[in-house]
């Protein structure tokens, strides 16, 4: 659904975005996170056609962003930072506003209306003044006119900021259940907020990508930390039965890993040891296959699950 390659944004000399690639796949939230200054902004404001690249390749629903701007426009829904709302208008005037600039047919703009104030919870507050709005409930409104034109895709950036915890919890609850229908990529600092929103990671320092992590129930459980390089996965093993040496070499052996650590010997002859592999299939069967054919005691193999604060730091050094 989008697809960036080779990315490149300059200010002057300044080089914000660095030869980014990245994709995201239909039906999927994904939560772009690095620290302030990492480019983030300037990746979605490229991607929603706010502002041009200095080269590189974007693509969204199949349209290029820099030459087909207007149909990339259509499929998509923007909420930026700071949500671009009139504090005069009431909801409804405002979001009707907007069905009119997004060319959403007269015949359809009430239905679309309503649909919108339904998802984001905004039906009792309708004929309510903006400007008296509290903060999460305007941040309501700028996710209801990202939505009012049906777009297959929602590009938030920094959607949950300067929120109180309760307004957060709403907005993430929101989020996930529009994520049920829509490709949602959104922005955001927070490492909490987006482990419990999203099921991968894009992380960006310093205008280079430096990993895409796999999200299980909140946890890290694989990443890929090179561009063009595939998700890695880690396997906790515990074999009892023959030298450390030989464990490690004939797990070695195994297609698909990349390393293997030792961690600890036992005086009872039970190697402990961590097993690296790549994402593109489950090994653990084979890993089995080999341990038990060679006479030795599989006492312990449990998939690794990644710190997400020690990822995150080691990846935006």
């Amino acid at each position: 659904m989008i697809e960036v390659q080779n990315l490149t944004k300059n200010y002057g000399p300044f080089q914000a975005l660095k030869d980014i690639s990245f994709s995201v796949e239909k039906g999927q939230i994904v939560g772009f996170l690095g620290p302030n200054g990492a480019g983030k902004t300037t990746t979605m404001r490229i991607l929603t056609c706010f502002m041009p690249a200095s080269s590189g390749q974007v693509t969204v629903a199949g349209y290029d962003v820099f030459k087909e701007s207007r149909d990339v426009r259509k499929r998509i829904g923007y909420l930026p930072e700071n949500v671009p709302l009139y504090p005069e208008m009431t909801v409804t005037k405002y979001l009707t506003y907007m069905a009119k600039i997004r060319s959403v047919p007269r015949s359809h703009r009430q239905k679309r209306l309503d649909v919108a104030m339904e998802a984001c919870g905004l039906t009792e507050r309708r004929h309510q003044i903006i400007g008296q709005l509290s903060r999460g409930f305007r941040q309501r409104v700028g996710l209801a006119q990202a939505l009012i034109h049906e777009p297959d895709v929602l590009i938030l950036d920094e959607p949950t900021s300067g929120l109180d915890p309760r307004q957060i919890v709403e907005i993430r609850e929101l989020i996930k259940s529009l994520g049920k229908k829509r490709t949602i990529l959104f922005s955001t600092h927070i490492l909490p907020e987006a482990s419990m929103t999203c099921e991968r990671l894009i992380i960006i320092s310093r205008g280079k990508i430096t990993g895409d992590v796999q999200l299980e129930d909140g946890c890290a459980v694989s990443n890929g930390q090179a561009q063009g390089t595939a998700p890695t996965l880690t396997l906790s093993l515990e074999i009892a039965g023959a030298p450390a040496d030989d464990i490690l070499a004939a797990l070695r052996d195994i297609p698909d890993v990349i390393r293997v650590e030792q961690i600890a010997v036992s005086a009872a002859d039970t190697t402990t040891c961590y097993l690296h592999y790549t994402r593109t299939t489950d090994i653990r069967a084979e890993v089995a296959e080999t341990i038990v054919k060679s006479g030795w005691r599989l006492l312990e193999m449990h998939t690794l699950e990644i710190s997400l604060e020690e990822l995150f730091l080691s990846l935006t050094v």
